[in-house]
């Protein structure tokens, strides 16, 4: 295993993560929306933490991404960046907040990186993004794109099914992902993709690519914390690992909790005053 760069850095930067790319480290990657769980993921090493506006359905229960607002992700995004030393912190710009107005775009961007210090933010879309992309750049502020499965986009597309698989739509991402990486953005995440499909744009553009349901073709991989540790139960995708099954754990030490209080065996005598 290739872990130089994350055994040795002791702050994961935009460059770090393009040399990790060239060197051909896998980048490791996970959701957070809150100060302990970002704690525990940089106490871990994670290479990059993404606070996403999955955090509409996971945080707030949503069905869809839509509804989370830029002052919501600012609040989720500070609590994480409180709780983060070493990993690279990246924000989604939430739905309505970049799309078709690149002022607005430049506008939201300057707010999560002011308000809540991320090290960058993350975008969905190709060509119809790349004037929010520009104005973003343009101030400074790294940029990570995200083609394939764009849940923002949900509506349009009406199904959360594998995206690519018809050569119109495959020739589409592989020219929005080189157009996202001539104007400069500093990775892509390619979602619920042919692995194979995610192999050709990996090797046509020159920036990572982080892959969630895409293959083992890309320069890294992100999953969203709560489904991997098996907390979110109704959510089971194919490319979806469980590394645990915390929810049964909560569960179970909650009603041990209960139990205890109904007994009157919690707090015994050597916890109270």
């Amino acid at each position: 295993m290739n872990n130089y760069l994350s055994r040795n850095v002791n702050k994961i930067t935009t460059n770090i993560l393009q040399r990790m790319r060239n060197e051909s480290e896998k980048i490791a990657m996970l959701t957070a929306y809150d100060y302990s769980t970002a704690r525990l993921l940089d106490m871990a090493k994670v290479d990059s933490i993404l606070v996403g506006d999955s955090a509409a359905n996971v945080m707030a229960g949503y069905k869809t991404t839509l509804p989370i607002t830029l002052n919501e992700i600012i609040y989720h995004a500070s609590s994480v960046v409180r709780g983060v030393e070493r990993a690279l912190v990246v924000v989604d710009l939430p739905f309505g907040t970049y799309q078709g107005n690149s002022k607005e775009a430049l506008h939201s961007a300057i707010r999560i990186m002011k308000e809540s210090g991320a090290d960058a933010v993350k975008l969905e879309g190709g060509i119809e993004i790349v004037e929010s992309v520009d104005r973003i750049l343009s101030a400074g502020i790294p940029v990570m794109g995200h083609l394939g499965l764009t849940p923002q986009s949900i509506n349009k597309f009406g199904t959360y099914t594998v995206r690519a698989t018809d050569s119109k739509e495959a020739e589409k991402i592989l020219k929005d992902a080189q157009i996202l990486n001539a104007h400069g953005c500093f990775a892509i995440v390619l979602e619920k993709i042919p692995a194979n499909f995610a192999k050709q744009v990996t090797e046509t553009v020159t920036i990572p690519t982080i892959g969630i349901g895409a293959g083992p073709h890309v320069s890294g991989q992100v999953l969203v914390f709560h489904d991997m540790m098996g907390i979110t139960q109704q959510f089971s995708p194919r490319f979806l690992r469980r590394y645990h099954n915390l929810g049964e754990e909560i569960i179970g030490a909650v009603e041990h909790y209960i139990n205890d209080v109904k007994k009157c065996d919690f707090p015994n005598k050597k916890e109270q005053y």
